[in-house]
Order: C-alpha cells, then structure tokens, then sequence
C-alpha cells in the first residue's frame, strides 16, 4: 500500500487513500522548535491486522530523520510504540 505524506502551514498527515477515501491516517503539527506533535492515529477496520500503523510510524519516524526533527508521541499509539521499543525511536524521541 502506498504511503502518502501532505504538509501544509505546519500541519500534516501520512495517509494511505483508497478510490478518493482516507484509510489510515497519522495526523501531526510542527513547531517552531523543529518538533513533530504527533497527535492521532487512525486505521479502517478494512486494514487492521496488517500492521499499517507500524507503517505510518516508520514513515513519520523516516521524515523526523531527514528533516532533523524531534518527536513528541501525544498519539497513544505512538507513545505506546516508543516506549515498549525505546533503543529504536531514542534519537528521535523529544525528551
């Protein structure tokens, strides 16, 4: 599945959309201090069970590399993720 990313006036989203229709969704803001909120998680009932916000993750987590941005997961799923897998997520992780 293909993972979509839209960003505008320091809001964003990576997306998975099927024939017009969101289907997973991670929502975020930036601020201005080079941090990502990432604020919600959200995946159709038609995709649970296939890991698809795993996959959001590592794309959100791949973007916060590259663009050199800390993290802070207000996302419960994203939190989650972070703290049961802490070595893998701790450079990008706003302590």
């Amino acid at each position: 599945m293909l993972i979509q990313h839209t960003e505008k006036d320091n809001q964003g989203s990576f997306f998975i959309e099927e024939d017009n229709i969101i289907l997973a969704e991670m929502d975020y803001s930036l601020s201005q201090t080079n941090t990502m909120i990432i604020l919600h998680t959200e995946v159709d009932e038609a995709l649970k069970g296939r890991n698809i916000g795993n996959q959001l993750l590592t794309r959100a987590v791949e973007y916060a590399r590259v663009k050199q941005y800390k993290i802070i997961p207000l996302c419960p799923f994203v939190k989650s993720v972070f703290e049961k897998r802490p070595d893998e997520f701790k450079d990008v992780v706003k302590t």
